[in-house]
């Protein structure tokens, strides 16, 4: 069984609550970082940092928005994650020192940590890796595509996109302008696009948004499931 903890950490004079999930036996094991999608932390990623658990590893939902914002309504949490993508710098920012933190907790194994993120935290994982931080893995779920803006470095971390060739929110020319761009960083990258799949497919809630462009897919979520397993086999091997 899985314990969840509350994790408080502070940004820039923002007040952050996390949660650890881990193995009661509190052993030391490696982490993935799983960043949310636009309505923050909910019970979407911490049912995925379960599973991840019950495969050996910590998970760590972060809070990018704040204390104040758990189950805010949506509009309201729309506007906070145009507020963090307003200013890439700052995200990136911020994303550094959820990285630091996790890298503090004794449970984990500092060098083997893997971000993952789904929508807004998709782009996270992503400008996560971009930042050159020495995590062994990002990856992607239905994530936004478009680069920061940012000075352009080296990309150390292994990158894994899983993506949907019908979610307008990253149109197929944004997926070939993230192959070059990862490309011209020196990563080791891999995309997976899914045919006839639309934007938040891993989200078993994600046609009751009454968006056309959001669906989930059973096959798709599932298929992308047992590749981020064959990923962090690649990176830590079966028994992590």
């Amino acid at each position: 069984m899985s314990r969840e903890t509350q994790i408080d950490h502070e940004f820039e004079g923002e007040q952050l609550e996390s949660v650890l999930v881990s193995r009661r036996d509190r052993q030391r094991r490696p982490a993935v970082i799983l960043f949310p999608t636009v309505a923050g932390v909910s019970e979407l990623e911490l049912g995925f940092a379960r599973q991840l658990v019950a495969l050996g590893f910590h998970g760590f939902v972060a809070d990018l928005y704040g204390k104040g914002f758990r189950g805010q309504p949506r509009e309201v949490l729309m506007g906070e994650m145009r507020r963090l993508q307003s200013d890439r710098a700052a995200l990136r920012r911020r994303l550094i020192s959820v990285l630091d933190r996790v890298r503090k907790l004794d449970e984990v194994e500092s060098e083997r940590i893997v971000a993952i993120g789904y929508c807004f935290g998709g782009q996270c994982a992503l400008d996560l890796a971009r930042s050159g931080a020495e995590i062994a893995g990002a990856a992607s779920f239905h994530g936004l595509l478009d680069p920061p803006g940012l000075a352009p470095g080296p990309i150390k971390a292994r990158v894994l996109v899983f993506h949907g060739w019908d979610d307008p929110m990253a149109p197929p020319d944004n997926v070939v302008a993230l192959g070059e761009e990862l490309t011209t960083a020196g990563c080791d990258w891999q995309i997976h696009a899914y045919g006839n799949v639309r934007h938040g497919f891993t989200n078993p809630g994600a046609n009751a948004l009454g968006n056309p462009a959001v669906k989930y897919d059973a096959l798709a979520a599932e298929r992308s499931w047992t590749s981020l397993i064959n990923f962090l086999e690649e990176l830590f091997g079966a028994d992590a």
